[in-house]
């Protein structure tokens, strides 16, 4: 699991009898933790290679995410970092956002995501005619958020350039105890483990030693895996 999904197992403790909303679900790929739960599904769930291309459904995942029904609840707490803060609800509802990022494929990191080189023509061309129609969005979905949590100053900082809003920073909680030095002697190496995903920028990290030459090792996967396969040299 990512970092999104550990938030998530946290929230699914301290409410085990928490109903869960999310666009599409994917048996496996969480936590039993959070596969206790009832997990709701959108309509996108039943679309053809949504495993692999969920990314291609971006277009349809505001109309997707309104269309989840919270009458009867008094407290929605979303994880969000595309469109889970853009629920609908009643002014009885109370709404706090755990805020990961507002959504970077439209906003700041855009031509990182769909670029013609790393999308493809069309996919890059329909998403620069959507994207000032999903900007508007967005940003006026944001005020259905009573009160918005982030995971960092910086998120806190995007969050009041993006959406104009404050926001309480919250660090995620991070199991420190696997952090701790290692008595074994270091290797002759250098090591980054991340997610292949374009913001965490791998593809630079690769450059970077295809011109040093040095030793280095890569841990992660990813939608980036095969691209960065390809650049990599025989150092790495």
């Amino acid at each position: 699991m990512r970092g999104g999904e550990k938030c998530l197992e946290v929230f699914c403790k301290l409410y085990p009898s928490a109903d869960l909303y999310s666009l599409l679900h994917i048996p496996g790929k969480v936590s039993p933790v959070i596969e206790s739960h009832p997990i709701h599904t959108s309509f996108i769930q039943n679309l053809p290679f949504v495993e692999s291309k969920y990314r291609y459904y971006l277009p349809l995942m505001p109309m997707a995410i309104e269309s989840f029904d919270f009458t009867g609840y008094d407290l929605i707490l979303s994880s969000s970092h595309c469109v889970a803060k853009s629920v609908k609800h009643g002014p009885e509802t109370l709404h706090i956002c755990y805020c990961h990022t507002p959504m970077r494929y439209i906003w700041d990191q855009f031509d990182q995501y769909f670029s013609r080189e790393t999308s493809g023509f069309i996919p890059a061309t329909v998403m620069r005619i959507l994207r000032p129609w999903l900007q508007r969005w967005d940003a006026r979905t944001s005020r259905r958020v009573d009160h918005f949590i982030a995971n960092s100053s910086h998120v806190q900082k995007r969050i009041k350039k993006h959406y104009g809003q404050e926001a309480t920073v919250i660090h995620p909680p991070v199991d420190t105890g696997l952090f701790t030095p290692d008595s074994m002697a270091k290797g002759d190496y250098f090591l980054i483990v991340a997610a292949f995903a374009p913001y965490k920028r791998v593809d630079l990290a690769v450059e970077a030693f295809n011109k040093l030459g040095y030793p280095f090792i890569i841990i992660g996967e990813g939608q980036d895996a095969d691209p960065l396969r390809k650049m990599a040299g025989p150092n790495i």
